[in-house]
């Protein structure tokens, strides 16, 4: 069992247990042992952030404790989270690692890995790391410690990299595109890329101090860039979050379109070429029951999984499926990229709009929602409050109401301490007093 590592690596608090600087080191030299077990060789690591403040701090102290165990380490600075899976293959690495809490608030941070393929780590591999960090690790000998170099030209090496994700003769001429970039890791990337592919670009978020990463903006706050879609007359807005990983789009009357509906224009017209692996789309439990009913009407299949786009990937490869998501807009192309690509994915929805002279309000609105309610109930350190008895009762009543009706999903979250509560239903009174049931039942039992 993993107790440090959730749904996506570390997360946490920074300056606060487990995000310090000491188990930063610990994590570091763990990390480094592990994927160091053969002696001899040159041994390598990619280290990327976003511009949160407190990444100085862990960059510095995973490169002490990577160094200790002789790992050489490359600094690649702020870049996207796709520019770490990507730089990890193409640079030969045996670990890359990524400094961020995505779209969380500023003071929280995160460490997540890649393997040597580029894919994030197993839950196995999760909990051999997390044995190594309890037991400790022999540093290597003096002279075998590792280096640490700076890599100046990360981000200009992933923009090429998304640029050949579309036909060599695709451009934006014409186009005026808002990009968010939530002051966060792409600020310098994304509007540079649109740029060069021919776009008229607005850029918003594009100002980091370390402390208003996803401040009012990105893809969890798409309001401030729907106002300015509609405002500059624009053609489509892009809402990236804190690190480039995933995308919400915004059509050119200011209508915000999420994971689920890019997922759909995708899959429709991947389908259509005869490109869309094993017929099917890999989703999480969380994606809307109307892009299931959507696809499922172009005889098309949507897998689910659990909540992550870390077992999004991994049930792609096991399948050989080659485009996934989530609703919250990771969106998973494994033609392309190891992990979720927020840009790419936002620039595959502007090539979609080039190729078939449609506004962005006819390609991201292809299938109605079923009504969907989710609200988050916090929950003290130690507590369990789904295994109270009044929330069990609850729960199975609310379960029994929906038979044929709908579906509900209750589960904790795995980057914060929260129980989340989704229900979708066409009847809304029905949904709003599941929902409203669970949510009161899961509060008390919370204060008890």
């Amino acid at each position: 069992m993993r107790k440090l590592f959730g749904t996506d690596g570390v997360r946490g608090t920074a300056n606060t247990y487990p995000m310090t600087a000491e188990m930063a080191l610990r994590i570091g030299a763990a990390v480094g042992r592990y994927f160091r077990r053969e002696a001899g060789g040159v041994h390598r690591v990619v280290i990327g952030k976003d511009t949160r403040l407190s990444g100085y701090m862990f960059e510095n102290a995973l490169t002490a404790g990577l160094t200790s165990t002789g790992m050489n380490v490359l600094l690649l600075g702020p870049v996207p989270t796709p520019a770490v899976g990507l730089l990890t293959r193409s640079m030969r690495a045996d670990l890359g690692v990524m400094i961020s809490a995505s779209h969380n608030p500023a003071p929280d941070n995160g460490i997540k890995f890649f393997g040597p393929d580029g894919f994030k780590l197993s839950d196995e591999a999760e909990a051999e790391i997390e044995a190594l960090i309890e037991t400790g690790v022999q540093p290597a000998q003096a002279t075998n410690i590792g280096r640490a170099r700076r890599i100046d030209d990360a981000r200009f090496r992933y923009g090429e990299r998304v640029k050949s994700s579309l036909p060599r003769d695709l451009r934006l001429d014409g186009l005026k595109v808002v990009i968010d970039c939530a002051h966060g890791a792409a600020y310098r990337a994304a509007p540079d890329i649109l740029w060069e592919l021919g776009a008229d670009v607005i850029p918003m978020g594009v100002a980091p101090d370390g402390l208003n990463i996803n401040a009012g903006c990105g893809s969890t706050k798409p309001q401030a860039a729907a106002e300015r879609v509609v405002a500059e007359g624009a053609h489509m807005g892009i809402c990236l979050d804190g690190d480039a990983d995933r995308v919400i789009v915004i059509d050119e009357t200011g209508a915000v379109a999420d994971g689920d509906q890019i997922m759909a224009l995708l899959a429709s017209r991947w389908a259509a070429e005869d490109r869309l692996s094993g017929g099917a789309l890999v989703a999480t439990v969380m994606s809307n029951l109307g892009l299931e009913r959507h696809l499922a009407g172009q005889g098309l299949r949507l897998e689910r999984t659990g909540v992550g786009d870390r077992y999004v990937v991994e049930r792609m490869r096991a399948g050989g499926f080659n485009l996934g998501g989530e609703q919250s807009g990771h969106i998973v192309m494994t033609d392309f990229a190891t992990t979720g690509d927020g840009l790419m994915a936002g620039l595959h929805v502007l090539a979609e709009m080039v190729r078939t002279g449609q506004p962005a309000s006819a390609l991201s609105r292809l299938f109605e929602p079923v009504p969907q309610l989710l609200k988050n109930v916090r929950y003290g350190a130690g507590e369990q409050p789904l295994d109270a008895p009044r929330v069990r009762a609850v729960i199975a009543a609310a379960e029994a109401g929906l038979i044929g009706r709908g579906r509900l999903l209750i589960r904790k979250s795995g980057t914060e301490p929260l129980i989340r509560v989704m229900a979708e239903c066409e009847d809304e009174a029905l949904l709003l007093s599941t929902v409203d049931g669970i949510v009161a039942a899961v509060a008390e039992a919370a204060t008890d």
